[in-house]
């Protein structure tokens, strides 16, 4: 087989989430944990518009899940420690000759081994999904996560240093043999290595810089890079943005399309990583991340509107998800179309 990982705008079978239960990251505030709850399952219900959706769910938050995810949203029960199923799940691939689907089984250790997480279930999260969608499971013995790599289709595909080279993931991994792995599971003939991601994914409870908070590639012809920027100097990103935007200047030839951060700078816990850049692509559509600021969520909307031609945009409040470590496209994986 020669695998390959479609772009996020081909034609998609389906969309797998996975929702919330109890734990560290849900919280023990009954308030807060039912709002987060309502975000993730208003993202499933509104992309159940456009397209086929698969929620897994933990068999202790059965009844929330049947409370709040509408009729149309397919459940799957399997267990679960958390609920990022971009980064539990696994990343889909087609074969180029015979267009045989198959699903890419990362090894996931909980973002770095974190002593805060647990991920003896997450971790077989990748082969329920891959099993429940009928397609052949890819092992590999790459530790990744789905929201740490963004594909153009032509074998492009954007990394970051911070990610892949991490010692508490791939202790005895280079570049070398991290590029040759991601050629084998996802067709990567261009790795783009850029050097960090957001201040606030460095954070304690952060993945140590997810490309899907920085930049992914869009257009009709996946030939831009939409790019995070911070404009205000008061946030730590706006010294960081510029050495990203370099990296890629560096590397390819794409046109950059930048997407300004929101205006709020910080929360109680730090500066914020709140980003359009970690909107969700679907059939006909795209969910973008909103943050209570109307100027800044419309300007979004109209620039995601121009790169994703024909394509209907719609916000979701997305703090609630933010607040926990992630965005929109950080809850969702997409499922290639059969060919």
């Amino acid at each position: 087989m020669t695998w390959a990982m479609p772009p996020e705008t081909a034609p998609q079978e389906r969309t797998w989430m996975a929702f919330p239960r109890p734990g560290l990251t849900l919280g023990d505030d009954p308030a807060s944990a039912e709002a987060a709850r309502a975000v993730w399952a208003a993202t499933a219900n509104a992309i159940s518009e456009y397209q086929a959706v698969t929620v897994v769910v933990d068999p202790v938050a059965r009844d929330d899940a049947r409370r709040l995810l509408s009729g149309a949203v397919d459940v799957l029960e399997a267990p679960l420690d958390d609920f990022w199923m971009r980064d539990i799940g696994p990343t889909f691939v087609v074969d180029d000759v015979t267009g045989a689907r198959g699903a890419v089984d990362w090894v996931f250790n909980g973002w770095g081994a974190n002593p805060w997480s647990t991920w003896t279930r997450d971790a077989e999260v990748a082969a329920t999904v891959a099993a429940a969608a009928g397609v052949e499971r890819i092992p590999s013995l790459l530790v990744n996560e789905g929201g740490a790599i963004h594909v153009d289709g032509t074998g492009r595909v954007l990394v970051t240093e911070t990610v892949q080279l991490d010692p508490r993931r791939n202790p005895y991994a280079d570049r070398a043999r991290v590029e040759q792995e991601l050629a084998r599971t996802i067709g990567a003939t261009d790795v783009v290595w850029l050097p960090r991601g957001l201040t606030r994914d460095y954070d304690g409870f952060g993945t140590r810089g997810h490309v899907d908070m920085v930049a992914t590639f869009a257009g009709a012809a996946m030939d831009t890079v939409l790019l995070h920027a911070q404009p205000d100097p008061g946030h730590p990103d706006h010294l960081v943005m510029p050495i990203v935007r370099r990296a890629i200047e560096d590397a390819t030839d794409a046109t950059i399309v930048e997407l300004p951060a929101p205006t709020t700078l910080a929360d109680a816990d730090g500066p914020v990583d709140w980003n359009y850049v970690n909107h969700v692509v679907v059939n006909g559509a795209v969910i973008a991340c909103g943050f209570g600021e109307p100027t800044a969520d419309e300007r979004a909307r109209g620039i995601l509107a121009d790169v994703y031609p024909g394509r209907e945009v719609r916000t979701i409040d997305a703090r609630e998800v933010f607040a926990r470590g992630g965005g929109l496209h950080c809850i969702t994986q997409q499922e290639p179309a059969a060919q």
